[in-house]
């Protein structure tokens, strides 16, 4: 598996955690507020701020090869 998939992975799979944590310890319990009560949207933003966050990571340390 290449470097890049591997992180980008890990990225989604960290954010998707972390997003359902927050809903369970800090999430909105009464319904009001549509992003923070529902675990799947929670979790789906979670794991989208992940990739989003591994991709910049990435882009770090794996450094271009035509970098002129």
């Amino acid at each position: 598996m290449k470097k890049t998939a591997l992180i980008s992975i890990v990225g989604i799979l960290i954010g998707t955690l972390s997003g359902f944590l927050y809903y369970t310890f800090i999430g909105c319990k009464s319904g009001t507020c549509p992003l923070q009560s529902n675990a799947y949207f929670m979790s789906a933003y979670g794991g989208f701020a992940g990739l989003v966050l591994g991709n910049l990571v990435q882009s770090y340390i794996i450094k271009p090869k035509n970098k002129k």
